[in-house]
C-alpha cells in the first residue's frame, strides 16, 4: 500500500494511505502557492505545528467541513475550538506522544516563535503504518535533530528552507545531515519574494554533504514515499 504524499504550497501537505488522510499545517485561503480551496480538501485528522496564519489556516474551517480531529498544543486547540466547538482535539505538548488509529505522532521541539501567548512552537514525528516522517515545522537549526535522527530514526525529513524566518538552505542540508534520512522533502520557500530559495540549490547541496536524496515537489504534486523508500 503507498503512502502518498501531497505537497499543497508553502508547510502545508497531506498523507494518505487509502484509508486515512493526514492533513498538515492547513494553509489555504491567501496562500499564493495552494493549488485548491480548503473547500474542496478531505481529512481524517489535522496536525498544527503553532498558531501563525500561514499554518494553523483553516484548520477550523476543514475541522467543521470533513470532522477532521485536530492535533495541536492546548494553546492552539483553545484556538480551533472557538471556531469548531464541536471538533475533535488532541491535545499534546512538545515531548509528548499520542497513538491514533493510523499508528502515532510525536512532538518535537522547533526553535520559533509560536503564534499564540503561553504556547510553543513544534514538529512533528508521523508513523504513519510503516513509513516515519519527521516535519520539523518552522524552526532554526538545532543540535537535538541529532537526537532526533539517532531516537526516531526518520525515514523522511520534511524541512523548510526559506530563511529569514526558518533555516536557509545551508542550515536545512546541516539538519539532513544531523537527521541521517534517506529522503528530504523541502517546504517554506517561495510563496512570498521575503523566502524565496532555488530548491534545485539545496537539492545539490543537501545530497553531496547529507548523502540523502532530496524530492523536489511542486505545488498540486504528489509522491508515494514507500515507494521512494524501496527503490533505493
Amino acid at each position: 500500500m503507498m503512502i502518498k504524499f501531497t505537497y499543497y504550497g508553502h508547510a502545508c501537505f497531506q498523507l494518505a494511505d487509502g484509508q486515512t488522510k493526514i492533513l498538515v499545517d492547513p494553509y489555504f485561503t491567501g496562500n499564493p502557492a495552494a493549488t485548491v480551496a480548503a473547500k474542496d480538501i478531505s481529512c481524517n485528522y489535522i496536525l498544527v505545528s503553532h498558531a501563525h496564519g500561514d499554518h494553523l489556516g483553516d484548520a477550523p474551517f476543514i475541522a467543521k467541513n470533513c470532522r477532521a480531529e485536530i492535533v495541536a498544543i492546548p494553546e492552539v486547540l483553545s484556538i480551533c475550538q472557538q471556531e469548531a466547538p464541536q471538533a475533535v482535539c488532541h491535545p499534546m505538548n512538545v515531548g509528548g506522544e499520542l497513538k491514533l488509529p493510523f499508528g502515532k505522532v510525536r512532538m518535537t521541539t522547533a526553535i520559533h516563535s509560536s503564534g499564540v501567548p503561553g504556547g510553543v512552537a513544534g514538529g512533528f514525528m508521523i508513523y504513519f503504518g510503516d513509513v516515519a516522517v519527521y516535519y520539523a515545522g518552522d524552526t532554526a537549526l538545532f543540535a537535538d535533530m541529532q537526537y532526533i535522527g539517532e531516537a526516531y530514526k526518520p525515514d523522511w525529513a520534511i524541512l523548510p528552507i526559506g530563511d529569514n524566518y526558518t533555516m536557509g538552505i545551508e542550515d536545512a542540508a546541516t539538519a539532513a545531515k544531523w537527521l541521517k534520512v534517506k529522503h528530504v522533502i523541502p517546504v517554506h520557500y517561495n510563496t512570498w519574494p521575503i523566502i524565496a530559495q532555488d530548491p534545485q540549490l539545496f537539492k545539490e547541496l543537501a545530497e553531496r554533504y547529507a548523502m540523502t536524496k532530496v524530492h523536489i515537489v511542486a505545488p498540486g504534486e504528489s509522491l508515494d514515499m514507500r515507494g521512494e523508500a524501496l527503490s533505493v
